[in-house]
């Protein structure tokens, strides 16, 4: 199954970012040499740079410096590649096949990437890192599927039931 958008808006509420422009992701994915998965996309441009249940933090390439999902990804890049930082990976971060590229982070202590394909037909995967203990969980699903489940409470390493009891909520990054 395949998430969509509109099931994502129905959890989670209408996007108010709405970005059409493709400059940013275009001039991204040709830095990094990947391009990132339509879900992830369609999700992201639908509502920017933003924090989900005061917990999970998803940006936006066309945010500013502080927002900026190309930056993020360039300082976690070097981080995970740090010598005593990788070995708490599945495998290495970047672009190439099967390596992580780091998309999301939580207030919690979780690290989100997408496993790049192995190859052309190969599906994107999600990795959550926990910061707090060297483990990591392979999630066998789109990121849409993914978010999907983390905005149904469900447990996909980052859990959201204590933080949005009520109902899942976001609010744009400033």
């Amino acid at each position: 199954m395949v998430a969509t958008l509109s099931e994502v808006e129905a959890l989670l509420g209408e996007p108010r970012f709405n970005w059409s422009d493709p400059a940013p992701w275009a001039e991204m994915e040709r830095e990094f040499g990947v391009g990132f998965p339509a879900d992830f996309r369609e999700i992201v441009d639908a509502y920017g740079s933003i924090e989900i249940n005061r917990q999970l933090y998803v940006k936006h390439p066309a945010g500013h410096l502080l927002h900026s999902l190309g930056e993020t990804i360039r300082g976690d890049l070097e981080m995970w590649r740090e010598e005593d930082m990788a070995e708490f990976l599945p495998a290495p971060v970047g672009p190439g096949p099967g390596e992580l590229m780091p998309v999301a982070t939580a207030t919690t202590g979780e690290a989100v990437f997408l496993r790049v394909p192995d190859g052309p037909s190969s599906p994107w995967r999600v990795v959550v890192q926990e910061f707090d203990s060297p483990a990591w969980t392979l999630h066998e699903m789109t990121f849409g599927e993914w978010l999907l489940a983390y905005l149904r409470g469900e447990d996909v390493t980052v859990c959201s039931r204590n933080l949005a009891p009520d109902r899942p909520f976001y609010q744009p990054l400033p």
